[in-house]
């Protein structure tokens, strides 16, 4: 999977840089956001991990109200009909601000039917709260956070179900996660309803999961709102994603993901990204005020040529882009490009006169269509069975785009750009 060209005429772009500057002066300069409750700590460890430790089936763990800060992390293992219940999201707080032993603040595995509830987790080195290899995980009312100012040393994920079937995770709030938010991975059957998360690199994130919904979610001060990704090299592929009735806007945090990370790649002021998956259907959405695009649709080969071109200018051999490479070269039934999807009846705000010009897609955009940037990309990037020996197109990779007064826009990003189209008449079909 090579791409021949790499945003080799983004270099224009620089040579224009004092266009850059004059305008980013308009932008002006925000303060990097920071969670700062006031806490009154007490420790009740030893007693919560023989509770955990010892819990039968069907027990119901209460946990009361106040503050409670541990050294080591919190395990349900092997456990089923088990609910973790606090007096309210701002009354119960779990916090791992001191945490020695043990990457997760609450870790469970190999169990059945857990619910979590009405509490608040914060400040675990990795992530808050990782479920694995469990049938039936709510998360109901949990707030996961870490305090202090945003940081790529904050943890990667908030909550983060993964290896999980049936999976619900409502009426939650999550930010400042150096990932996702909200992530659920290589699972299926999952609803993510009622949230509210900002703050966070990527606000929601299903990867690889399969018959997954996305609704009535606020994402908003994020890098990117909502993603759906696709990636080589896992235990199952991604299908079957609907996102709706989500209210997406002012997503322009800065990225501040690792270095290597592959969401590290997705540019600051993204609403709704989807990553090489299939049948995803986006509708009923409001959109707005993502400064560089409301919705993408774009190709694993395109973030492997984003990092290449990274790890060449870095000239950094063990960079993502050389694992991004190999992991797909190795997934021989890995299918990098997205197909089967569905974007229609949307709402869109204004589009901003400036894109982002913090990265490349928001400089391409600026160069490409000055100051009427598209709301809905896709990158144009396609296998070589794109069409049929008829010459007609594979249903497999059909993009269709219902949207009324929107302008689109495929890149042709394999080719330089230079096939670009603005409102192409093959957006204009359904799924």
């Amino acid at each position: 999977m090579k791409v021949q060209k790499r945003f080799n005429n983004l270099d224009l772009v620089i040579k224009y840089s004092f266009l850059m500057v004059i305008l980013g002066t308009l932008l002006g300069c925000e303060g990097i956001p920071s969670h700062d409750p006031d806490r009154n700590y007490k420790s009740i460890e030893k007693a919560l991990l023989s509770k955990l430790m010892l819990a039968k089936d069907s027990t119901v763990i209460q946990l009361e109200e106040g503050h409670f800060i541990f050294k080591s992390s919190l395990i349900l293992d092997n456990k089923k009909l088990i609910t973790l219940r606090g007096r309210g999201m701002d009354k119960t707080v779990l916090s791992f601000k001191i945490q020695e032993n043990g990457a997760e603040g609450l870790k469970i595995t190999n169990s059945e039917n857990i619910i979590l509830e009405d509490f608040t987790i914060e400040d675990a080195v990795g992530d808050n709260i990782k479920v694995t290899d469990t049938k039936g995980i709510t998360f109901r009312r949990i707030k996961s956070a870490w305090t202090g100012e945003i940081s790529e040393k904050n943890g990667a994920y908030a909550l983060y179900p993964v290896i999980c079937e049936n999976v619900l995770i409502e009426a939650c709030e999550v930010l400042g996660a150096s990932d996702a938010g909200i992530y659920v991975g290589q699972s299926k059957n999952v609803i993510i309803r009622n949230n509210k998360v900002y703050w966070n690199v990527a606000g929601i994130e299903s990867e690889n999961s399969e018959n997954v919904s996305i609704y009535n979610n606020q994402a908003y001060n994020n890098t990117g709102g909502i993603l759906v990704f696709d990636l080589p090299g896992l235990t199952r592929y991604g299908r079957k994603i609907k996102v709706y009735d989500n209210e997406v806007y002012d997503n322009n945090l800065f990225n501040f993901a690792p270095a290597g990370n592959i969401v590290g790649a997705v540019p600051s002021g993204t609403g709704i990204m989807v990553l090489a998956t299939r049948e995803v259907e986006i509708y009923n959405n409001k959109l707005e005020n993502n400064n560089t695009i409301e919705v993408a649709t774009v190709s694993y080969a395109l973030i492997d040529a984003m990092n290449d071109q990274k790890s060449q200018e870095n000239k950094d051999p063990g960079s993502s882009a050389q694992i991004f490479e190999e992991g797909a070269n190795m997934d021989l039934e890995y299918d990098p490009y997205p197909g089967a999807i569905y974007i229609h009846d949307n709402t869109y705000g204004e589009v901003s006169w400036l894109p982002n010009l913090s990265n490349d897609f928001g400089k391409l955009f600026l160069w490409k269509f000055g100051f009427d940037r598209p709301q809905i990309i896709w990158d144009g990037m396609v296998p070589e069975n794109y069409l049929l020996s008829n010459g007609t197109l594979n249903r497999d990779y059909k993009i269709c785009i219902q949207e009324v007064g929107v302008k689109t826009a495929t890149l042709d990003a394999a080719n330089d750009f230079e096939g670009l189209v603005t409102d192409p008449e093959s957006f204009n079909c359904e799924i």
